[in-house]
């Protein structure tokens, strides 16, 4: 079995995106790798906050500006620390989650992508196509989707 030396991990501050980030910094920690924590966010352009206002409904406010994309790698932050990861990085950035995720495991040479099984919207996640099987099929490294529904 190959070691890991970076593992990225995407977030969106729900539950279960914290169970993924808790997952991947347990196989940071058994690896000695790096955890890379991202969180996608859109800007608050006014149209881009409509937009996304539309697509996201209520949840919206989790992943719109970087206020709460800030707010919500630091939570993950904890939560990964606290699940016994050492070296924490965080990164957020304004865009799609899957173009997002899969960026920054290239940006940071990731031996590992992981992605929580749901988040935010899982029925319009349904209808539109999920995170995870586009960062499978998108990601040039391992991918590992946690299951999250528990």
């Amino acid at each position: 079995m190959s070691s890991y030396r970076t593992v990225v991990v995407g977030t969106d501050g729900s539950a279960p995106s914290l169970r993924a980030v808790s997952r991947a910094a347990e196989v940071a920690a058994a690896a000695s790798a790096r955890l890379v924590i991202v969180c996608a966010y859109y800007p608050t352009d006014p149209k881009e906050l409509e937009r996304a206002a539309d697509q996201l409904g209520d949840e919206a406010f989790q992943v719109m500006g970087s206020a709460p994309a800030q707010d919500t790698v630091q939570t993950a932050s904890d939560t990964a620390r606290e699940a016994g990861a050492g070296e924490v990085e965080t990164v957020v950035s304004v865009g799609e989650p899957v173009s997002v995720l899969v960026e920054a495991a290239d940006k940071h040479s990731a031996d590992l992508l992981v992605v929580g099984s749901r988040g935010l919207n899982t029925l319009k996640g349904r209808i539109l196509g999920s995170v995870p099987s586009e960062v499978s099929r998108r990601a040039d490294c391992d991918v590992l989707v946690v299951r999250t529904s528990r």
